[in-house]
Parts: structure tokens; sequence; C-alpha cells
């Protein structure tokens, strides 16, 4: 069944049929009336998601254009900023503060292990001009989810810096408190937990980072927030949007609304718990610890057999497409994807064409072993002790 794809990545991730349906709806002119309307329509239903009152700006992106827009916008050249590295996307954002020349500090951490809040509180009360601490919330990379609440917060407690903070690869999928949490810039895109293909950036900013974005002389121009803000009072864009993508937004946003955020974030956590379940169960290695885990992705480690051969092995039976490791990681993790349109018995399905490729590259397990470990999880969670 060639058409048949199997698609456990951390992104891009599967769209709805709903959502595919919506994104074919006629083409309207981006300058119109009904535009505005529907632009007007989707911010207000996008703040939840983020847990801010701030407006949630869209922009016709990748999720990299986000990090970059962050950066360009709230620091100058020159300007001294740590960035936290815990993995691949710590490191992209190390390299889009580097080409803009602000004057990099690195905070690194063991790939596979969250950063711990008190390093970064020792870093700034060594460095009091920083001026933007830059981390990635979730680290797509290592499965990683880091600590956002606790590091926004020791930053506040010794310094002025602003908090920016890469969601890409968690928000819609895990809680999020950015008010709350004092996150001054996040941004997240569309091809993760947001059910959407790639192609739209969600950023949203505190008065504090406004304030420091409308100080900024840095040079910008497509990637100009202030641009966007303007628009956005008016319910337009700046430039022109993708209008498809905004009609599939309103649709996951209707399937996200529908559900309930709540429920979202405990199906992801649900998943997570009956991978982890299973990879125990099949004495798989995982690369993270269950505190540090994040629920929309996860990494193994093997080291009885060869990650490659496990991935290519799937893709070829099942047509399973599973992630492998980069950088430093690349050949010797492979990860599974469990964000947005995905299941608990997505991941059943996964499991069981997991323990068959296992088997068949000659992988010393018992069939059944980890479908059967996640099968107790998702009934303990059913409230079926039995």
């Amino acid at each position: 069944m060639k058409e048949q794809q199997f698609l456990r990545i951390p992104g891009p991730t599967p769209i709805p049929p709903s959502v595919e349906r919506a994104m074919i709806q006629p083409m309207i002119g981006h300058r119109s009336g009904d535009f505005k309307q529907l632009y007007g329509r989707l911010i207000p239903r996008l703040q939840p998601v983020f847990g801010t009152r701030q407006d949630v700006l869209v922009l016709a992106a990748s999720g990299t254009a986000g990090l970059e827009a962050a950066a360009v916008n709230a620091v100058k050249e020159g300007e001294k900023v740590l960035v936290i590295v815990t993995g691949a996307f710590g490191e992209r954002f190390t390299d889009i503060c580097e080409t803009y020349r602000f004057n990099v500090d690195r905070l690194d951490v063991t790939w596979g292990e969250a950063v711990k809040p008190d390093a970064v509180k020792a870093y700034l009360k060594k460095n009091p001009d920083t001026r933007a601490v830059f981390v990635t919330y979730c680290e797509t990379s290592t499965a990683v989810l880091n600590p956002i609440e606790e590091i926004a917060q020791a930053v506040r407690e010794t310094s002025d810096a602003l908090v920016i903070a890469d969601g890409v690869s968690c928000i819609g999928g895990t809680e999020t408190e950015m008010d709350a949490w004092g996150i001054d810039i996040l941004i997240t895109g569309s091809q993760k937990a947001m059910m959407l293909p790639p192609g739209l950036v969600f950023i949203a900013a505190s008065d504090r980072a406004w304030a420091r974005i409308e100080a900024n002389s840095q040079p910008r121009f497509y990637l100009d927030l202030l641009k966007y803000r303007k628009s956005a009072q008016d319910h337009s864009s700046p430039f022109t949007p993708a209008v498809s993508l905004l009609y599939g937004l309103e649709e996951a946003l209707n399937i996200m609304e529908e559900e309930g955020l709540e429920n979202v974030y405990k199906r992801h956590r649900l998943m997570k718990t009956m991978i982890r379940a299973a990879a125990d169960a099949l004495q798989l290695p995982l690369l993270t610890s269950e505190e540090a885990g994040s629920p929309t992705v996860t990494a193994i480690r093997p080291t009885a057999f060869d990650a490659e051969a496990l991935r290519s092995e799937v893709k070829k039976t099942f047509s399973l497409t599973l992630a492998g490791g980069q950088k430093q990681l690349k050949g010797q993790i492979f990860r599974i994807g469990h964000m947005g349109y995905c299941s608990p018995a997505d991941i059943l399905q996964t499991i069981t064409m997991l323990e068959i490729g296992l088997d068949r590259i000659g992988a010393d397990i018992r069939l059944g072993t980890g479908t059967a470990a996640a099968q107790r999880v998702f009934l303990l969670e059913k409230g079926d002790n039995r």
C-alpha cells in the first residue's frame, strides 16, 4: 500500500482529515474583509495555547524564522546574551545569535539532560549585563523538556534579561503559561503539535519584550515584529499570509478546543508514558530520564543493535518513519514523535511495528512485551485495574 504512511517523527506530523479539507476552501483576497474576519477570529483563540493575554502574531515562515525574529527584534549587535544549549536546536539559537553579532555565551548541558535552573542563576549573578537568555523548551533532538518555568523564575530573580523560548516542538502538546511563568518571547511552528503543515510561525511577546523591541535599532524587514503587531490591530498581515494554512489553523483550533486543552495535554502525557513503559519492558535504553522526558517526542539510544538498521527495517516493512539522531547523536539514537494528531491507538500500533522490526534485525526481544506494557499503562490510566 504505497500511499499508506505512518509518520512518527517529531515534525512534520500527520494532519487531521478535517484540517486537510479546511485548507482546500476557495482562495480569498488577503486584503479583503473576509480575510480580516478570519484573522480576527484566530488571534484570541491562540492565546490560551500560549497561556498569554498578549496577541499571538502569525508569520508565513518556518520555525527557524521565528527564532531569528525573536533574536533580531529583541537584541542589538554587541549585546551580551546567554544561549542554553541542550541539543541541536540550542545550537541553532547560538548560530542565529552569532550571525547577528551578539556577544554570545553558552551554557552547555550534556545532551539528553535538562538544564538546571541554578546553573542559569549562577551564570547571571556573574554576568549582570546579560540582555537575554535563549532557551529551548522542548529540545527536539534529544527529547528533553527543559523546566522552562523554573528557568524563567531563575532569570527573573537575578537579572532583567529577557527570557526567549523556542517552543516549536511542544506548544499545543504540553502545559504552557507564558504570562504566569514570566516568559518574554515564545515561539512555535505549525507543523508539530498544532497539527498543520509547515509554513506558519506563531510568536508572542510580553510588555517587557515589546519595550525592548520598540527601542531596538537593529535592522530588520520581513521579520520586523512591530510591523506584524501594527497589522494585527487591523486583523491583517504586513506581508502576504498563508491563507490556506490559516483556514487549516481554524479547524485545528476547533479540534483542540473540542477536546479541551487539559485533555490534549493529558493525552500527550499518556502517550509518553506508554512509549517509555514499552521501551523499559523491551530493555531499550532511554536517552532521557522520566523527569526530563518530553510528552511530544521520545529518544531511545540502543546499545545492542544499530538504530539506523531498525529505522530502515520498519520503513521498508511498514512504511513507518522514525526520526534519527542529529549532530553528535547521529546514528546513535532513534526518536518517536507522539504529538498533535496522534492517539494511544497510534502508539500501540507503532510499538507493535517496532517490535517486529526489532525481531527482524535480530534484536533479543520477546514479541508482545512492549505492547503489553503499553496496554497496561493505558488500562491503568482509564481506571481498569484488573
